[in-house]
């Protein structure tokens, strides 16, 4: 069942240096069928999802990214789980807007940074997140969120870090992911909870669209 894109304007593109505001929530989508993709980021974006990461743990998943960046306007596509310099560049060529890494290493980074599109690298320790400021990234990926020490870590590193910001991936639903957004370094959650494994195998794309429309409902509060 497609649905219809929203009348309502939706959330910018994020700028050249910036992949968190788009949304409050990025949605993590693994595509194990092609034919899914480009109805299943139709949902999402009639929901009010936009920013959608597609992960690069399926055969199909650059096809994925091509597939809905040339036919769901509307919608902000990025790749997820990018582990290589040529994971970058394939992801860029298939028409990705944003790339997010669960880790990352100096030629990542590199790769990352010379792509021309918004990057997250992923962290889940301080060293690394002061590893990252000194090359002059401030946005990053928290990764594995709950496993790597939730809220309460993060809280943590709002004093001595403030000018690090942080998506956190893993382990999020709708019952923690506003705690996540409550906090002052965190300015996007990920999260796939908005994609049952039942309802894509239904191909119940108007239940993924309702469960998007749930989650962009959440906001950050005024700091």
């Amino acid at each position: 069942m497609a649905s219809s894109v929203p009348s309502s304007p939706l959330p910018a593109p994020p700028s050249a240096s910036s992949v968190l505001g788009a949304a409050p929530v990025v949605p993590v989508v693994v595509v194990d069928d092609l034919a899914d993709a480009v109805p299943l980021a139709r949902a999402l974006v009639a929901g009010g999802l936009p920013a959608i990461e597609v992960t690069l743990r399926t055969p199909v998943a650059l096809d994925a990214i091509r597939a809905v960046a040339d036919a769901v306007p509307d919608a902000v596509v990025g790749a997820g789980t990018v582990i290589s310099p040529a994971q970058v560049a394939d992801s860029v060529g298939a028409g990705a807007r944003f790339l997010v890494s669960p880790g990352w290493t100096d030629g990542l980074l590199d790769a990352m940074k010379a792509s021309g599109v918004p990057f997250l690298p992923g962290v889940s320790t301080t060293s690394e997140v002061v590893a990252l400021l000194e090359r002059g990234v401030r946005e990053m990926k928290f990764f594995p969120a709950q496993a790597a020490g939730g809220t309460a870590y993060l809280k943590s590193l709002a004093g001595p870090l403030p000018q690090a910001r942080f998506c956190p991936t893993g382990g999020i639903g709708p019952a923690v992911a506003p705690e996540y957004l409550a906090l002052p370094n965190v300015l996007c959650v990920g999260g796939s909870w908005m994609l049952p494994p039942d309802a894509v195998a239904a191909r119940d794309w108007a239940r993924v669209e309702s469960l998007a429309r749930e989650a962009a409902s959440l906001h950050r509060p005024a700091h």
